[in-house]
């Protein structure tokens, strides 16, 4: 769960309805910018699928009594994260197993430097399930992986900045890990600056310092707000279970 929190209420948001916004900005990146065509569906899949695993625990999130606020993905304890990792793989490999290679991927990278026997244990199966699928495509070399990888992170990082960012804030308050923009991998082309920078323009509009795609992109964004007051009443639970979905929309525009 993306969690933003107001004085009277939280702003939550789904881990999978955030992974839409990431497709849905990426399916705009320009033709001419995308290494490996044969493999764009693919790479696109994972990243409309990459937070699957997330979606049943998000539908009924969890209460953190430590900091009094619902689990966001950061704070969500380790061993059901790693559950919810592994079935989210499965279940994208069932479909395509090149974007559960870039799934697994995306996952095994959160748990690199995790020392716990279970994190250790997810990031060798893994490293097995990576080889098996990788020597699976005679043509595939690891310079074009590494390419369509950076595009599920920037998607990533595009729609995280949208979601954790209070529409229409100020660059001096945006959420800290923004504050410096967004890197870039040298493994994307079309770029003449090792980082991406972004503003809120107005509470609808983003602005982008360089803009690979090939035109405005405007997206649609689920989300719930849900009132302090009926948690307390009701309980995190019921009170986000009785909270209806609303939707934002923002555009995404070259910067001047």
């Amino acid at each position: 769960m993306i969690v933003r929190e107001r004085s009277d209420d939280f702003v939550l948001i789904e881990q999978d309805n955030h992974a839409i916004v990431s497709g849905d900005i990426m399916s705009k990146w320009k033709s001419s910018l995308f290494k490996g065509q044969d493999f764009r569906k693919s790479v696109e899949y994972a990243i409309y699928k990459h937070d699957c695993g997330w979606h049943p625990f998000d539908k009924q999130p969890f209460w953190n009594d430590e900091s009094q606020a619902p689990y966001t993905f950061v704070d969500f304890p380790t061993l059901p994260k790693i559950v919810l990792y592994k079935n989210g793989i499965d279940e994208v490999e069932k479909v395509d197993a090149y974007a559960a290679l870039l799934c697994s991927e995306h996952y095994k990278r959160f748990l690199l430097n995790n020392t716990s026997t279970e994190a250790q244990s997810f990031v060798k199966a893994e490293e097995l399930r990576q080889k098996r699928i990788f020597d699976s495509f005679k043509m595939l070399h690891k310079r074009l992986f590494n390419h369509h990888y950076s595009l599920i992170q920037l998607g990533d990082n595009l729609s995280l900045y949208i979601c954790l960012n209070e529409p229409g804030v100020t660059k001096e308050n945006e959420h800290r890990f923004f504050k410096n923009g967004i890197p870039l991998s040298s493994s994307l082309n079309g770029f003449n600056q090792q980082k991406v920078e972004l503003h809120w323009m107005d509470t609808k509009t983003i602005a982008m310092s360089e803009f690979p795609f090939e035109n405005e992109v405007h997206i649609t964004l689920k989300q719930k707000t849900v009132a302090k007051k009926l948690i307390t009443n009701k309980g995190l639970l019921k009170g986000y279970e009785q909270t209806p979905y609303e939707e934002i929309t923002v555009r995404l525009i070259p910067g001047e």
